[in-house]
């Protein structure tokens, strides 16, 4: 079954204040294999893990009924709570145990959520949910990040990587798929044709806080505020504060670039 890690409502409301949707190098890359395999226009589009909807939204932008599926009642809330579309819904299910009909999902989708399920058993939902023909794409951001804020940039990043390296120490052991560059996904997927692509590169705008707020919104630092909730604060009071200071600024609205560096696994049944 999945790891559940997203559940407490605190948590999930982080989660939907502070993560970022798909960046626009990665959304290109997802519709460009879709046209690609013929699978647009599509009539139901899945999204398997989607937390509040950030990824979810961005799909209903462009199909016709989509689908966002999530093991964590709070998370489901929070998304139904911050986005309304007419060809939009949410559903509160496993990812190992999805109620779709056999061979009835179009386009089925998953953004930095897969590494949490059981592997082998969401891989056999996949096959049996999705129609021939159709297709997948499941990505994650990997731990390569860094900022770009004037000529401070490199001292910039080098904060925020001495925080987020302190922040993993807290990881839980599925991490280990975006380390590897989600290679066992990628081979676990019971697709012929497929492809791995781990170098999608995006630039997201955000603000100091927003930075701040996704380190905030790692399941690592989670783990780390419920072992030492003083120190783990500490940490990401002090950061903001470094950071605020190397820019020479002080509000923490200031705008940043954020870079990330995107994996993802498609295939077409």
């Amino acid at each position: 079954m999945s790891t559940q890690m997203f559940e407490g409502r605190g948590h999930a409301a982080v989660y939907q204040k502070y993560r970022f949707a798909p960046g626009k190098e990665l959304q290109q890359t997802i519709l460009a294999y879709l046209q690609e395999k013929k699978a647009i226009p599509a009539e139901l589009v899945v999204d398997v893990g989607c937390g509040s909807g950030q990824g979810t939204q961005f799909l209903a932008e462009h199909f016709k009924k989509v689908v966002g599926t999530d093991i964590s009642e709070a998370q489901i809330q929070e998304a139904r709570d911050s986005l309304s579309m007419p060809n939009l819904s949410f559903l509160v299910c496993p990812a190992e145990e999805l109620p779709f009909q056999d061979a009835s999902v179009d386009v089925l989708t998953s953004f930095t959520a897969v590494h949490w399920f059981d592997i082998e058993k969401f891989m056999r939902e996949v096959k049996r949910v999705v129609r021939p023909g159709g297709c997948v794409a499941f990505s994650t951001y990997t731990v390569d990040m860094s900022l770009s804020y004037g000529d401070c940039s490199e001292k910039l990043t080098k904060t925020f990587r001495e925080c987020w390296d302190t922040i993993l120490k807290y990881s839980h052991n599925r991490l280990k798929f975006v380390l590897e560059n989600y290679k066992d996904i990628f081979e676990a997927l019971p697709f012929p044709d497929k492809k791995r692509i781990t170098d999608i590169y995006d630039k997201i705008p955000m603000t100091v806080e927003g930075v701040v707020g996704y380190m905030e919104s790692a399941s690592p630092y989670q783990t780390f505020l419920k072992k030492e909730p003083e120190a783990a604060k500490s940490l990401l009071q002090e950061t903001e504060k470094r950071m605020l200071e190397t820019m020479g600024v002080s509000s923490p609205e200031t705008p940043v670039e954020f870079w990330v560096r995107h994996v993802c696994v498609l295939g077409c049944k």
